[in-house]
């Protein structure tokens, strides 16, 4: 097999250790060197120099879990990098070791048999460690509201069902009074704003059987939440900040229907602003796990089921499809509901946030904003076809039809 790369390293990354591989080619058999490193600061310096002076270009490691991100980073801007998927890597089972791992790793990158991973610059990948971690303070919160609903039920108190929001002005007006003491069904009530539900509801819902352990639970959650909406807004401020830079990029695509600002922001972090790096769209759909995926034997297709992964991209894109197709004579709920009516509402919903990311590509590509091409799309396209379908359909409920150009 051609050696593409004669001078490569492998690298099994490891928390405390890492165990390198240096591969030479030559006109004989390949030289292979094979040494153990910490994985200190003092330990990664000492195995740049080591690789360096066998004269190695390219190196490739496993994206194991973070631990790579350190030699990453001390390695980057000396050598060739190469992340590696683990799954796309994997050697014959009952062969592992630490040794073979690196070995193996480096025949593959010699062959060029390995595909790099998508490794964005340092400011993306901050801006996304910001993004990520505002998504699970998010989720964290929301955790804990749905606690205290428990806490409330417990309580025989159904403040959730007079209140859309037990957590607005006059839930949390409710729970202060609770914790502060306060029992009296007519007391309770007289802190809740103008809703919807009687004055009578109000009272039935907030008649319950209240001890301090309910108290202690619910000052334990509302702190917590005090605590995580404070740190949300320090993580927003930091958002802004290192949005600086891909500020227009952001705002371009926040004109697509669906994508607000925080989704917008999302968008970037995850996949950048270089469209350079995914050849084409539909590159990118794949590495989004946004397409079918490939599993065919004997000339069958046994699965078209979504390949798991990309969770934050995906999940956020998903949330803004549902948004986007409630958008009025647009191009996305038109095709939502041409989807809808063969695949699902599942498939289709999937199929929308696909065409956004595609549009996502372009627009970032090419620096342009968002373009609808409006419901009538689909119709324009093959007016003919669109034309037969409506006639079966008329001759399928006992009409017959003659058609007369306009």
């Amino acid at each position: 097999m051609e050696v593409i790369y004669p001078r490569c390293a492998g690298l099994d990354v490891h928390k405390q250790t890492v165990v390198a591989c240096v591969r030479i080619a030559g006109d004989g058999p390949p030289l292979q060197e094979v040494r153990s490193f910490a994985s200190t600061t003092s330990g990664l310096l000492a195995l740049a120099d080591w690789l360096d002076s066998f004269g190695v270009t390219h190196v490739a490691m496993e994206a194991t879990g973070v631990y790579w991100k350190p030699v990453w980073h001390v390695l980057e801007g000396h050598f060739e990098l190469v992340l590696a998927n683990a799954a796309h890597v994997k050697n014959v089972p009952g062969r592992k070791t630490d040794v073979n791992d690196a070995m193996w790793l480096a025949d593959l990158l010699a062959h060029g048999l390995i595909r790099a991973s998508f490794v964005p610059p340092a400011a993306v990948q901050e801006l996304r460690a910001l993004t990520r971690t505002r998504k699970q303070f998010v989720r964290e919160r929301s955790a804990h509201v749905l606690r205290i609903d428990k806490v409330l039920e417990d309580a025989n108190l159904k403040l959730g069902v007079v209140l859309t929001d037990i957590m607005g002005k006059s839930g949390r007006a409710v729970l202060q009074a609770i914790i502060d003491g306060h029992h009296d069904p007519a007391y309770l009530a007289s802190c809740v704003g103008r809703v919807k539900a009687s004055r009578q509801d109000i009272l039935e819902a907030l008649r319950g059987r209240i001890t301090a352990h309910h108290r202690f639970m619910l000052k334990l959650h509302l702190d917590h939440i005090d605590a995580l909406n404070k740190a949300i807004a320090q993580i927003e401020k930091e958002v802004g900040l290192g949005l600086e830079t891909f500020r227009q990029a952001a705002t371009l695509l926040s004109t697509m229907p669906g994508l607000s600002d925080i989704a917008a922001t999302v968008v970037v972090a995850e996949i950048g602003i270089d469209m350079s790096r995914f050849a084409t769209p539909a590159h990118l759909l794949s590495w989004a796990c946004l397409c079918p995926r490939n599993d065919e034997s004997a000339g069958k297709r046994r699965s078209t089921r979504l390949r798991r992964g990309g969770k934050w991209l995906k999940t956020t894109l998903v949330q803004a499809a549902w948004a986007a197709v409630k958008v009025k004579g647009g191009y996305l709920q038109a095709q939502f509901h041409r989807l809808r009516a063969r695949r699902g509402a599942k498939k289709a919903i999937i199929g929308v946030a696909a065409s956004m990311l595609t549009a996502a590509w372009h627009m970032l590509r090419d620096g342009t904003e968002w373009h609808d091409l409006g419901a009538a799309h689909f119709d324009r396209a093959d007016a003919q076809k669109t034309a037969n379908r409506l006639i079966r359909r008329l001759q399928q409920i006992g009409y017959n039809v003659q058609l007369a150009p306009a």
